[in-house]
């Protein structure tokens, strides 16, 4: 999953990265989608990716700046669209705590509760990864990760960070 900006366009941070590692035509298919409004998902193919399509879901306004209300729409978002392609297995980032600048704790909160909330929903989506970066957002999603699995309980599925 990709965190996008309304233009869908991928220079820096994770959309930099898919981009670097799958190809300019994940970028090119991506940004003929746009512009999409905050909390929106699109879906392109995955270039040369190991993975067969890239969900791009705005978490970042034209500002790029975020709120835990985007943050939460865009996981809902790129879930929807994990549902309707049959999607098994996604990967989720630490979305707008890079250059959105949002608290890394509360994003990662915002993020695992949306993900426990949305695997509830009837679905093909039997495994999450939280694809991360550095020790605090390890240390963020696995609070995230115990909190709510005390609040709410295991979620179907299996959730996991990985580097």
């Amino acid at each position: 999953m990709n965190p996008a900006n309304p233009s869908l366009w991928m220079s820096t941070g994770v959309g930099g990265a898919l981009k670097r590692a799958g190809g300019d035509e994940i970028e090119f298919a991506a940004v003929r989608q746009a512009p999409l409004p905050l909390g929106e998902a699109v879906v392109t193919h995955g270039g040369t990716l190991a993975a067969p399509i890239v969900i791009h879901a705005v978490s970042l306004d034209r500002d790029r700046r975020t709120s835990a209300e985007a943050i939460e729409r865009a996981v809902r978002s790129a879930m929807a669209r994990a549902r309707e392609h049959r999607v098994t297995s996604i990967a989720f980032p630490a979305l707008g705590t890079g250059v959105g600048g949002f608290p890394l704790d509360e994003g990662a909160r915002v993020t695992v509760a949306t993900v426990r909330d949305e695997l509830r929903r009837p679905g093909t989506v039997d495994h999450v990864v939280f694809a991360l970066r550095g020790a605090a957002a390890y240390h963020a999603f696995d609070a995230a990760l115990a909190a709510t699995a005390d609040e709410v309980g295991p979620a179907p599925g299996a959730m996991e960070r990985e580097a």
